[in-house]
């Protein structure tokens, strides 16, 4: 069997749409779609049922994807460290949101990459987790961070820690909000503070408020800002309440540039996973930047 009709069709399997295959693969889409015809006619099966938008692979798709992905993948890794067996150095392609991943896991990381024996270079990405579980499926990483849990089987994933959120704001905020009143109110009390946020939907505002307040933000985002270190410079400025991971901004609270809002009994998490493609814990350096992340996150609160 033609290894390249193989790659092709995981590559689909994975993208779930031939479209996407062929932006990853760099081929045309009708030669994708010919590749998987004749990849078809010599199983003599379909792998692939097609609708309105995507493919949906069949039972003997699914089956043919799990045996052969993790052995592509392996050829894929044979194929970039080179034979030289006196070359131990492999590259480890890490992807995952921009503030956990910089803030927390790449300084982790950097602790392996020189040791004598199991040292890596280190590539990394950022993305939200729709963009990075994809890139990780297409076969562009090697280890992903990601507050989504994949589905299917072809992406294991491993819960690595839950991040605990904190809704802050500036002292001069703060002296106008009466604690009292905000026990009482509750959403009520903060609504007429400016907000700032990382997307115009407001996610961290809305998880808090419908975690602690059972409600939904009145307000609309002050500043909008795609990063949450931005995010947390614009609170100690003065724009306006954040909802922040508590590893973030807490050397903003210790330094009391920022002041914690509210104080729940039960503060709203996020969980984050370690995800890589089903079958590649078998490579050493991912194994071990796997098994090293776990470890570390074992004190990250």
């Amino acid at each position: 069997m033609d290894l390249a009709l193989l790659r092709t069709f995981v590559t689909v399997h994975r993208a779930g749409s031939f479209t996407r295959a062929a932006a990853l693969l760099g081929l045309s889409q009708p030669a994708v779609t010919s590749q998987i015809r004749t990849l078809e006619r010599q199983l003599g099966r379909p792998l692939f049922l097609r609708q309105a938008r995507g493919v949906t692979p069949t039972t003997i798709g699914d089956e043919l994807a799990h045996k052969a992905a993790p052995h592509l993948d392996a050829l894929v890794e044979i194929t970039e460290t080179g034979l030289d067996e006196d070359s131990s150095l492999r590259t480890l392609h890490l992807a995952g949101p921009p503030e956990f991943t910089a803030e927390r896991a790449l300084p982790a990381l950097t602790e392996l990459t020189g040791e004598d024996g199991q040292g890596f270079a280190l590539r990394a990405s950022f993305g939200n987790a729709e963009e990075t579980l994809e890139g990780l499926a297409a076969g562009h990483h090697d280890l992903a961070i990601s507050t989504a849990r994949p589905r299917g089987a072809l992406l294991t994933a491993t819960p690595l820690c839950d991040e605990v959120h904190v809704l802050v704001a500036s002292p001069l905020w703060s002296k106008r909000i009466n604690s009292g009143t905000l026990r009482r109110k509750g959403a009520l009390a903060l609504e007429r503070l400016p907000v700032v946020e990382v997307h115009e939907s407001l996610p961290f505002v809305s998880r808090y408020w419908a975690s602690v307040f059972d409600s939904r933000p009145a307000a609309a985002g002050t500043v909008i800002v795609p990063d949450l270190r931005a995010v947390l410079a614009c609170a100690v400025a003065g724009a306006g309440l954040a909802v922040l991971p508590s590893y973030l901004a807490a050397p903003a609270l210790e330094r009391g540039e920022v002041v914690a809002l509210h104080h729940p009994a039960v503060p709203p998490l996020r969980t984050y996973f370690l995800v890589v493609r089903t079958g590649t814990l078998a490579m050493p350096h991912v194994a071990r930047a796997h098994e090293w992340l776990l470890q570390m996150a074992a004190d990250w609160g």
